[in-house]
């Protein structure tokens, strides 16, 4: 992902999920969805699909491995990951 288009709220350190389809904005508290469209305020949170450890198994679009070694889902957050690295 290089282009800012291509990322949604559900990326951003700023939202706050309240369940799978819905959530809320930490800094405008307006609700969202994880699919809706970025703001100017977009800060990238730490995700699976964003560091460099991760590749994406094949034919699989939302799982992968980090490391080549763990199973890891690419929207899974990475806060407390030790070994995390951006891309």
């Amino acid at each position: 992902m290089s282009n800012q288009d291509e990322y949604k709220c559900g990326d951003c350190r700023y939202y706050l999920p309240i369940d799978a389809f819905k959530g809320s904005c930490k800094l405008s508290k307006i609700r969202v969805t994880p699919e809706s469209i970025i703001c100017k305020s977009l800060e990238k949170n730490k995700k699976c699909k964003f560091c460099a450890n991760f590749s994406f198994s094949e034919n699989q679009q939302f799982v992968g491995k980090c490391m080549k070694k763990f199973d890891a889902y690419a929207d899974m957050t990475a806060v407390t990951c030790e070994i995390f690295k951006w891309k």
